[in-house]
């Protein structure tokens, strides 16, 4: 099986917060050209400040830009399954590749509870399903006797686990060896060459925004039977998750390299960052370290 690279890609914004969709568009073509994949509305893409009309506009945009020449997943999860389902019918009708669905977040859901939700979204639409674990940001873990019920559903297509736990992530890589057409995509960073090597069907990275090229040569190279080479750019990816992780959130650490590196982006709309000089100068000296700008 051949493995590819997904990009939980950044939205960008204009500096009344509206969202800057030509900004956007620039960036899908960015991870087009490195050879990545696209997760559009994830934790990477301020998916919880998003209302749901921007939402089915952003897929519009990103489905149009990349024309055929990459795949895409949309985020569709909110709290509720209800209006979970709406949205999801939405991206149904705009046309994707998939549609992932992040646990419920604020409400404490039940395993019984959870399985109802996933499995209620995926039959109301035709685009196959991803469940989406980071129990860190939810509060909802997916434990793996519950994935494993829902990889019997025929649009339930596989998992993002950005739970961070190598463990956990072998436990759904287990199902996806025992249930065709069950795929498991891998969120930490870190953990790419290794996922690969242990049956994921790729990554589905934030920090692929600031080193798309890597993040794609991690698994061109992979595929390609160069495992030198993948642990090589492995270990590049790895090095710059490390000194830029160490400085806060890592969605806002990795929104505020990328303006850094281009301030088209924009600002993030959530709150856990706000503008500061002396972090930004650390930002900057990381991002010449590992060759990203210029000294």
């Amino acid at each position: 099986m051949t493995k590819s690279a997904y990009v939980a890609l950044v939205t960008c914004f204009n500096e009344d917060e509206t969202i800057n969709f030509e900004a956007t568009r620039a960036q899908v073509r960015r991870q087009v050209a490195a050879g990545n994949n696209i997760l559009c509305a994830g934790t990477n893409g301020d998916f919880s400040a998003l209302t749901f009309e921007e939402k089915v506009k952003l897929t519009e945009a990103v489905v149009d830009e990349v024309s055929g020449k990459a795949k895409v997943i949309v985020n569709a999860g909110m709290p509720a399954t209800f209006e979970t389902v709406k949205l999801a019918r939405e991206i149904d009708r705009v046309g994707v590749d998939g549609i992932a669905v992040i646990t419920p977040f604020f409400i404490a859901c039940t395993q019984d509870g959870l399985e109802r939700h996933f499995t209620t979204v995926a039959d109301a639409v035709k685009t196959p399903i991803y469940l989406y674990d980071i129990p860190a940001r939810t509060q909802n873990h997916i434990e793996p006797e519950t994935a494993r019920r829902l990889a019997d559903h025929g649009n339930i297509a596989g998992i993002k686990d950005s739970g961070g736990k190598q463990d956990t992530l072998e436990a759904y890589m287990a199902i996806g060896r025992e249930v065709e057409g069950f795929d498991v995509y891998s969120g930490p960073d870190h953990l790419v060459h290794w996922a690969l090597q242990n049956g994921a069907a790729g990554p589905i990275s934030g920090l692929g925004n600031v080193m798309p090229e890597v993040l794609a040569r991690i698994v061109s190279c992979f595929n390609a039977g160069d495992e030198a080479g993948a642990a090589a750019a492995q270990e590049a990816y790895t090095a710059l998750r490390v000194d830029l992780y160490a400085l806060g959130f890592p969605p806002a650490m990795v929104k505020r390299a990328l303006w850094v590196m281009d301030n088209s982006v924009g600002a993030s709309r959530q709150p856990a960052l706000l503008p500061n000089p002396e972090q930004d100068a650390q930002i900057r000296a990381i991002l010449v370290k590992h060759g990203l700008l210029g000294a």
